[in-house]
């Protein structure tokens, strides 16, 4: 079962994705996600991340304090999978933080 607050692009029938297993309920029905959980799926949205910035002339307007909408607008994740990707951007020293937004380390 896919939850919609945890599906962030248009789905159609029949269309086929690759899923992971988030929890097998006690009801023997599965909860899926279509990002990899955890650190493991952060990679390539960081990677999406930094492209987006590089477009946006090195920094964008964006924090942890954005609304989700916002996030999801630019890059296509939830609010809670942006934090982790810049989180891990920010721990390689490769972007800079502030209270305005994100800026690529120079």
């Amino acid at each position: 079962m896919l939850y919609e607050s945890e599906v962030f692009q248009r789905l159609t029938v029949g269309q086929q994705l690759k899923g992971y297993i988030k929890k097998i309920r006690e009801d023997l029905k599965i909860d899926l996600i279509l990002q990899q959980p955890g650190y493991q799926g952060v990679d390539d949205v960081s990677r999406a991340i930094l492209k987006t910035i590089q477009e946006h002339g090195g920094r964008i307007a964006v924090t942890d304090k954005s609304q989700p909408e916002e996030i999801y607008s630019l890059f296509g994740v939830s609010k809670k999978t942006f934090k982790k990707a810049i989180g891990a951007l920010y721990k390689k020293r490769l972007v800079i933080i502030d209270a305005s937004g994100v800026e690529i380390a120079r």
